[in-house]
């Protein structure tokens, strides 16, 4: 059951096994209006979750059983429900690894609970690209898992690459007509970049269209989330033909038109 639950208060769960940690990032999100939840383990989130849904997950990167790497890779296979990362680990490899396969942001331990809490509040404006309501908690749309694709198209639905991104939905459309998600980021920048075409963006304005300049987890990790879009749009991402690199510049998203 959540502690301190409001019908309006955002849902959060904390994934560790330091029974310490835990209860203390419970105690304090609690006292902020968050509505949180533990877990020890990804069997307990993955029960946690059956029983209600969640608007974030906090989650520790070295549990004993399956490590937060893998209940990352496993929850962002069917939800966009945004993912913070506890590391100890000071490796910036670790945080790449991190958000290439889904995770929104990292905290490092130990770590000041107020920085976590404005980390969690910056990706949850992210996320619901906007401002909280009128009681302070923020709409995550995007935390439930991608729907069915919907028949016909519209306006909403652009071309990238092979394939077509869903602005309504903030998935890619698949060739067989099956839906991938993406992370608040990934659509962000993609969003932005086809809204751009033809047109090379430094990384600097990038991020400031992406809305993203807030919470920029480390150096040039926008290089990151782009080889990760790569993966999932280019036929041949190691000679990517939609989102080219201009060396010493930025980036391009390339079509067959120009605005």
């Amino acid at each position: 059951m959540y502690l301190h639950k409001r019908p309006e208060m955002t849902r959060v769960i904390v994934v560790d096994d330091d029974p310490g940690v835990r209860e203390m990032v419970i105690d304090y999100l609690g006292a902020q209006d968050f509505a949180v939840r533990g877990a020890s383990s990804g069997a307990e989130l993955d029960q946690a979750l059956a029983e209600q849904a969640a608007d974030l997950l906090v989650v520790d990167l070295n549990l004993p059983a399956e490590d937060g790497f893998s209940i990352a890779r496993r929850v962002r296979t069917t939800s966009r429900v945004p993912i913070i990362m506890l590391t100890g680990a000071t490796d910036v490899v670790d945080r790449i690894v991190g958000l290439e396969i889904g995770a929104d942001d990292y905290v490092t331990k130990p770590f000041d609970l107020r920085e976590l809490k404005a980390r969690i509040r910056a990706v949850l404006r992210r996320n619901s690209n906007g401002m909280p309501d009128p009681n302070g908690s923020f709409p995550v749309a995007n935390a439930a898992p991608v729907p069915p694709p919907e028949k016909g198209s519209g306006k909403h639905i652009v071309p990238v690459g092979r394939i077509h991104l869903d602005l309504e939905g903030h998935c890619l459309i698949l060739h067989d007509g099956t839906r991938d998600t993406l992370t608040a980021m990934e659509f962000d920048l993609l969003r932005v970049l086809s809204e751009h075409p033809n047109r090379v963006l430094t990384r600097d304005r990038l991020l400031d269209l992406a809305h993203n300049r807030d919470n920029e987890p480390f150096d040039r990790s926008i290089d990151v989330r782009i080889a990760r879009l790569r993966k999932k749009i280019e036929p041949d991402p190691a000679k990517p033909a939609t989102i080219k690199t201009i060396r010493g510049v930025g980036y391009m998203f390339v079509t067959g038109r120009s605005d």
